[in-house]
């Protein structure tokens, strides 16, 4: 139900996302992310929307991977990015060690909080020892369909909370950023690093 409430949102509504998104300036945490990163290390883009850091981290010399759950979203980020873009939900990420990096920016927070440390822990699987996470929330307590989309608030003690359910994962960085879009900088988000122990 929640997943395809907000399926059908992205499918409904991929053309204006892309536009308000796309050609947002996001360097500060994509570099942050990379930082961690050696030089063409392999990212996964975990819920890619337009595909706009795909294409940043391909620009960038790093080799890329992408998937979305929405069919509509899939095709931008293809042309987006200019790479195949595999159509998946987060439940389906069944990989072993395969990634250096998963970059999960306004992706995962459309999973209801129940579900989230099964989909982390999918994701700690998924990236090598030592690899990197970067996961980012809307700020705050809220849970519930908003403006069309299932979303789960987090604030860093209740993603805390999941992150010890999950174990195996050490904290790099958080902070409490506003948005990037051009008018909704009022709006907080919570981005966090996170590194696979080894």
């Amino acid at each position: 139900m929640n997943t395809n409430t907000t399926l059908d949102y992205y499918n409904n509504n991929a053309y204006r996302f892309t536009a308000d998104t796309l050609d947002v300036e996001f360097s500060d945490i994509q570099d942050h992310f990379l930082a961690e990163l050696q030089p063409g290390a392999l990212i996964l883009d975990f819920g890619c929307g337009s595909g706009r850091d795909s294409r940043y981290f391909l620009q960038k010399g790093y080799k890329v991977e992408a998937c979305d759950g929405s069919e509509e979203m899939v095709k931008t980020a293809t042309k987006n990015a200019g790479i195949p873009v595999k159509q998946m939900l987060f439940s389906e990420l069944d990989e072993q060690e395969r990634y250096d990096g998963i970059f999960a920016c306004a992706s995962i927070l459309h999973v209801p909080s129940e579900e989230l440390p099964d989909i982390i822990g999918k994701m700690k699987k998924a990236v090598k020892k030592g690899g990197i996470l970067y996961i980012s929330f809307k700020y705050g307590t809220f849970e519930g369909v908003r403006n069309g989309r299932y979303f789960t608030d987090q604030t860093k003690e209740s993603l805390s909370q999941i992150l010890d359910q999950v174990g195996g994962l050490n904290i790099i960085s958080t902070g409490i950023t506003g948005d990037a879009r051009p008018g909704r900088e009022e709006e907080k988000w919570l981005n966090v690093l996170l590194r696979r122990s080894s």
